[in-house]
């Protein structure tokens, strides 16, 4: 039984009589070879359906061309956008991409981080899991000279390299909206305490009643994790006070959605008798009836990108260069209010 087998280099050098390191730098249009000899080497390659060797390639430069990316939720449209604009960036420096869900499970997180490790992974991409609490894993990577930058739900900590955005601009600009409706009893349902994201949302929700002189009732913020179990449990204490809200500010999306079926379920008409305003501006929006009265954008495409663009500047980086004191580079987009409905 006859093997096909590819073809090498060293068969084009012998075909050609030439050297093995002619025919490499024909094949990169070095300017050193001939353009005779450049020609001749790269016909017969074609006739011969040569192929690059990319293992022996990435032996030789001590890189695999692949950066990994670990998100919590591929399902989510936040996500499915940003790997959009990963992709997009990292297509453009001829790399190829690893995806990783962790499903927002810390210990799948680890595994799938050690596995990227383990496939030799030139430098890595995360958006941390919600449950998140320790990140020596991350550390980890150190060890292995595995450049890694954050975006979007991001380690609290300066030690870092991420893009973000700022919710301050949106959320802000969310609560004024309200106001001018006329609307001062404003809630918020949060997400799990522990998350950065969640602190900021609260800060930035405290800083927004106080410039409008609303007193802060601490009944009017509700903690959900996340799952329609703990969102819907949110709605009902709010429903059930003695002077509901008239409006909730929502963690992202999703949660919006539990809201609105929540309120539906008590005969409630959106942007009439409750008002809804949510992070991070879903797709499917624009394709139903009944949505919030706005969305804070958070860009997901912008900050990937530009998390890929850092990651690869600290790849491209002159190995060797000892540095006392890393500067690490942060970088953060606004978010902007999107009205849905008047």
């Amino acid at each position: 039984m006859s093997i096909n087998r590819l073809p090498t280099i060293k068969e084009i050098a012998r075909k050609l009589n030439i050297s093995t390191s002619t025919v490499s730098r024909a094949l990169h249009d070095h300017p050193s070879i001939g353009w005779v000899t450049t020609m001749r080497v790269k016909q017969l390659a074609e006739e011969l359906n040569y192929e690059p060797n990319f293992s022996a390639i990435s032996f030789k430069q001590r890189k695999t061309f692949t950066i990994g990316v670990l998100l919590p939720n591929l399902s989510e449209a936040f996500f499915s956008t940003a790997i959009s604009g990963i992709e997009e960036f990292a297509s453009t420096k001829k790399y190829n991409v690893l995806i990783g869900q962790s499903l927002d499970d810390p210990e799948r997180e680890v595994r799938i981080l050690e596995s990227m490790k383990n496939h030799r992974v030139d430098g890595m991409i995360v958006s941390v899991s919600k449950n998140t609490t320790s990140f020596e894993h991350f550390e980890q990577l150190q060890h292995y000279n595995i450049p890694i930058v954050f975006f979007d739900c991001i380690p609290e900590r300066t030690d870092v390299h991420y893009s973000a955005c700022n919710l301050q601009t949106g959320m802000l600009k969310a609560i004024e909206t309200l106001v001018a409706k006329g609307i001062t009893n404003i809630a918020l349902i949060n997400g799990p305490a522990h998350l950065n994201a969640s602190k900021q949302r609260q800060q930035i929700y405290f800083k927004g009643l106080k410039m409008h002189n609303i007193p802060y009732d601490p009944q009017m913020m509700q903690t959900t994790d996340l799952s329609k179990e703990g969102n819907l449990a949110a709605m009902d204490k709010l429903f059930s006070l003695e002077h509901p809200p008239k409006a909730i500010i929502t963690f992202n999306d999703y949660l919006a959605l539990d809201a609105i079926v929540a309120a539906k379920a008590r005969n409630m008409v959106i942007n009439k008798d409750i008002y809804f305003i949510s992070f991070a501006n879903l797709p499917i929006w624009s394709y139903m009836n009944e949505r919030p009265l706005a969305s804070i954008e958070q860009f997901p495409h912008l900050q990937a990108e530009k998390a890929t663009e850092i990651l690869f500047s600290l790849m491209e980086a002159e190995p060797g260069i000892e540095v006392k004191k890393p500067c690490y580079q942060q970088v953060i987009f606004d978010s902007e209010l999107i009205l849905h409905s008047l």
